[in-house]
């Protein structure tokens, strides 16, 4: 054999592993099995499993289920993989066993090899065994699903929960700038009533906000953990009090609160909870690309769109049209949302997918999730503050837009009622008039009556004009 490789075994026989690889036997007919995609699992992923794998050891330790030296051993290396010193050790791809399987003992083999190198042993002697000791009184089925919610609630709460409030911020200090330019209101993509710059940006915030919230709900059934369910949920060869136990240690490490399944079948056979938070990242998605298509139409232009607002210029916008700046950081966020729609069919799907005892879609779920979390933290966080922050308020254009909109002529309808305010409004579209002017000159409205009644910031409040 040559002196690139060793030999590691596992219960199918002996197969050749990269001399200087952590992984074994097993980890590398994964490899050789699934050249599919070669998308590996991330960051996220793979700090979840040595979470998972710490304090399960932990757990077994304190039950006197492993002895002190292979639990610290075990511990130390976990930390190393938490750390992210080891993610080139993780080369499974994503689209592998339906169980996870494959990148379970991947980390067991991975930690077990670094574990024995931890005590003074050599890489391959098995002094820490990957099933035996660092999987002890676990599955790849209640591993997995495991892993999976760490990963998920820890990218909630440590990216992305952070940058939407970022984003939120930003738009609330646009919504109180912009609070006293009045525009023309759109409905239909026409010409509608007045409204307040500052009224449409707090719309934006209250949607972020609202999104927030809906993001946060899903803490309650992400912080449900499968581990001590075993191979099908009835926790064979575990601890009666490991999976609590273990749950502790993971909330410790990680700092995100996390308890043991209310049934551990449900946790192995669905992931529901799973399809239900990538349902609100979903929307949260949906939320930022409706605000990125408002916020490149209100600043289209520069001289002939609606250039209500004027945008920041983060880059040139054309190889061809010298001077072209392009609303490109709102281009991403929609992109972005498309992905994320993308991922939620994948993730709804195979939520709703697997046999019996045991949901086979636990990779491409985890990957998926994680993929969105990543790019909607991400692009909230670039959205805020490369675009959203920068963002100017054409005062001069909404002002005069806003005096020639046709919509002024709803203020008619209680001072002379619908059908005059009406004919207003089409004799002054004909003429090229404003229904100020029209108003006035038909005898309708004197001028200080056409003051009062067709004040433009006044119809951005409620009630009625021109009553005391």
């Amino acid at each position: 054999m040559s002196e690139d490789y060793r030999t590691e075994r596992d219960s199918l026989g002996e197969m050749q592993v990269p001399a200087d690889a952590y992984w074994g036997a097993q980890t590398q007919r994964a490899v050789e099995n699934f050249p599919i995609s070669g998308i590996g699992f991330g960051r996220r992923f793979v700090r979840a499993l040595g979470v998972v794998k710490k304090s399960a050891a932990q757990a077994n330790r304190d039950l006197g289920l492993l002895d002190e030296e292979t639990a610290d051993a075990i511990v130390a290396a976990a930390d190393e993989v938490i750390a992210g010193e080891h993610d080139d050790q993780f080369p499974v791809d994503v689209f592998q066993t339906g169980s996870g399987t494959s990148s379970n003992m991947n980390a067991n083999e991975v930690i077990a090899n670094r574990a024995a190198e931890i005590t003074g042993a050599e890489i391959g002697d098995r002094v820490v065994h990957p099933n035996d000791h660092v999987n002890y009184g676990q599955s790849s089925n209640d591993v997995i699903p495991t892993a999976m919610h760490v990963s998920a609630l820890e990218a909630v709460e440590k990216d992305l929960l952070p940058a939407l409030a970022t984003l939120a911020n930003e738009l609330d200090a646009k919504a109180e700038e912009f609070d006293g330019v009045v525009k023309t209101g759109r409905t239909h993509l026409q010409d509608a009533t007045p409204v307040r710059l500052g009224q449409e940006f707090g719309g934006y915030r209250t949607q972020i906000e609202k999104g927030i919230r809906r993001v946060e709900h899903t803490r309650e059934h992400l912080s449900e953990l499968a581990l001590g369910g075993t191979a099908v949920g009835t926790g064979l060869n575990t601890h009666p009090d490991f999976p609590e136990l273990a749950a502790e240690y993971i909330t410790e490490e990680t700092g995100v609160e996390f308890r043991e399944a209310d049934d551990h079948f449900e946790a192995q056979a669905a992931h529901d909870a799973m399809s239900e938070a990538h349902g609100a990242l979903r929307t949260v998605a949906g939320s930022m690309n409706k605000i990125a298509n408002d916020l490149r139409l209100l600043a289209s232009g520069p001289r002939n769109g609606l250039g209500e607002i004027e945008q920041p210029e983060n880059q040139p916008g054309s190889s061809i049209m010298p001077g072209k700046i392009n609303p490109v950081v709102a281009e991403a966020v929609n992109q972005v949302h498309k992905q994320v729609v993308g991922n939620d069919a994948a993730v709804s799907a195979g939520a709703a997918e697997g046999q019996i005892d045991l949901n086979l879609y636990k990779p491409v779920l985890a990957h998926n999730f994680l993929q969105s979390a990543d790019l909607l933290a991400n692009s909230a966080e670039v959205f805020g503050e490369r675009f959203v922050a920068k963002l100017e308020a054409n005062e001069e254009v909404c002002a005069e837009q806003v005096e020639r909109s046709m919509a002024l002529a709803t203020a008619l309808n209680p001072a002379i009622g619908y059908d005059k305010a009406s004919k207003v409004a089409k004799q002054a579209l004909a003429e090229d008039k404003t229904v100020r002017e029209v108003a006035v000159s038909e005898g309708y409205l004197t001028e200080d009556e056409a003051d009062e009644v067709l004040d433009p910031e006044a119809m951005t409040h409620r009630g009625i004009l021109g009553e005391d």
